[in-house]
């Protein structure tokens, strides 16, 4: 019994005096100093942050639409240009929306910087 207590006494003594040495990374950062800035940070106010529903409206939309040209082969290609084609543009119409109600804060960032 005096033997566990003697072996649990010796582990707290070596833990205390691990945690009281400073750590590698504070020794290291007497050669660097802290750059901070002001960083202006968009808050989107949308559930669809990744613009799936313009992107999905967009390309149906292109689709049909290149489904009315061609004939064949032709046809077929016109349907899928059309498809990425609106894909693209509902993508882009709804970022357009979606950065015109998005509201905006500024956030002070800090890093370390190497002297």
């Amino acid at each position: 019994m005096k033997t566990q207590l003697l072996a649990v006494a010796a582990i707290a003594i070596a833990s205390t005096a691990a945690v009281s040495t400073p750590p590698a990374e504070a020794q290291a950062r007497r050669s660097q100093h802290q750059v901070c800035e002001n960083v202006r940070v968009k808050q989107i106010n949308s559930k669809d942050d990744n613009r799936l529903i313009g992107t999905g409206v967009g390309a149906v939309a292109g689709g049909l639409i290149g489904n009315q040209v061609g004939g064949g082969k032709g046809k077929t290609l016109a349907t899928v240009a059309g498809a990425v084609g609106g894909g693209y543009a509902g993508n882009r119409i709804q970022k357009s929306h979606q950065d015109k109600n998005a509201s905006y804060t500024t956030e002070r960032r800090c890093r370390w910087v190497d002297d």
